[in-house]
């Protein structure tokens, strides 16, 4: 006997159903995770610059 028929003989409704949770998160570092690798890339790509032109500067 299905669990369907088990309920409905006994009384009880439904079971609910399950219903899938959004991965809607609010923080961006959260959902693309190689991003703060890229942006810390980017960072040290420009100070290695700004050094280079600082010291061929003077």
């Amino acid at each position: 006997m299905g669990e369907a028929k088990r309920r409905k003989e006994q009384g009880l409704p439904p079971r609910p159903k399950k219903e899938e949770k959004k991965a809607d998160t609010p923080n961006i570092f959260a959902r693309y995770q190689i991003l703060p690798y890229i942006l810390v890339g980017g960072f040290m790509i420009f100070l290695i610059y700004d050094v280079i032109k600082y010291y061929s500067a003077g």
